[in-house]
């Protein structure tokens, strides 16, 4: 690892570290508090979630194996895949954006798949991911238009001398008319200046960017098996869902928590476990503890849930990355053994 990565790695920590902090000063939750709610926790509910969360990494596998299906002589095995996937998700815990590169190299490893052509089926896969979340993102401000709104508009009318809810009203409109205005006038400059700005380095990177989005959208074209790669999709969210959905039940306080709340949870959840944090740490908490306020909870119960959910989503993590890594070292002991086992061939050892 060098200088860089080094430096990503320690800032990627001092902003999970400064998050975490922000995040339990804010709801005054002490360790001894955090600990006693979830000790008494009922873990019936929590190895179902495990459970889920295996399904889903197997789906991702399999999903996986679909979009090599195309460009590779001969697909991975659904264990390869699936240990692979593990590997990925273990190393995303160590340091950001890494998993996708530990992934691709065990899939090597384990099944001779090149590394830049299964990199390449990493990124479309990716880039479904985030189409499906904006899709949620949009249907959970749909169904909860309400209650977001009203969120937003006391969080800014309270910032105002004048505030109340006339006065974040205001705001909201004049914020939404001025972003219209910026979007028009960008246009309007895109339109006249697009010939110079081709020539900007900085432009043909941006553009090649969205180029390269937009091929890797179109790549399930290629696709034999359109429609068991929509329904794994579809299997693969539904377990995200449920995986925090259930831990809900787990915990008195949020167990009469309805399945709207689950999906509002389980979107900002996955904002913050993309954000450059190791595993999430500290952006995930900030954000579902706060938007467990708009279902009533504490903020202390909001915190609770955010670090519950966390905690045994990175558990499951640890737990299978690890028996994914002790398969790999198995798997290459047993070839070195059956290596080593084999019969010396060569002319000069048997005229020997």
């Amino acid at each position: 690892m060098n200088l860089k990565n080094i430096l990503k790695y320690l800032i990627s920590l001092a902003i999970a570290g400064g998050l975490l902090w922000f995040t339990f000063r804010q709801s005054n939750l002490n360790a001894a508090d955090l600990w006693a709610k979830i000790s008494a926790a009922d873990y019936r509910w929590v190895m179902l979630s495990m459970v889920l969360t295996l399904v889903a990494h197997w789906s991702r596998a399999e999903r996986w194996r679909l979009l090599l299906e195309p460009v590779v002589p001969q697909r991975p095995s659904s264990v390869e895949a699936t240990v692979s996937v593990l590997i990925g998700y273990l190393a995303n815990m160590a340091l950001p954006r890494a998993g996708e590169v530990a992934r691709c190299g065990t899939l090597y490893r384990l099944a001779d798949v090149p590394v830049n052509v299964s990199f390449g089926t990493v990124v479309a896969e990716r880039l479904f991911d985030v189409l499906v979340l904006f899709i949620l993102l949009g249907v959970t401000f749909i169904l909860e238009f309400d209650r977001l709104s009203q969120f937003f508009i006391e969080f800014l009318g309270g910032k105002l001398p004048n505030g109340g809810a006339g006065g974040g009203s205001g705001v909201l409109v004049l914020a939404a008319a001025t972003l219209v205005g910026l979007a028009l006038l960008g246009w309007f400059l895109f339109r006249r200046y697009r010939a110079v700005l081709e020539r900007q380095p900085f432009y043909q990177k941006i553009s090649g960017f969205v180029v390269g989005l937009l091929e890797g959208l179109l790549s399930v074209r290629k696709l034999r098996r359109p429609g068991a790669f929509v329904l794994h999709t579809i299997l693969i969210w539904t377990m995200y869902y449920l995986m925090s959905y259930t831990l809900f039940f787990a915990m008195p306080a949020t167990a009469n928590l309805g399945p709207l709340a689950g999906l509002t949870i389980l979107v900002v959840g996955t904002l913050g476990m993309a954000a450059p944090t190791p595993g999430g740490i500290g952006s995930f908490h900030l954000l579902v503890g706060q938007v467990a306020l708009l279902y009533s909870l504490t903020a202390q119960d909001g915190q609770i849930l955010a670090t519950f959910i966390h905690g045994v989503s990175t558990l499951m993590i640890i737990i299978l990355g690890v028996l994914a890594l002790l398969v790999v070292l198995l798997r290459r002991n047993r070839v070195v053994s059956s290596s080593a086992s084999l019969p010396d061939t060569n002319p000069i050892n048997l005229e020997r």
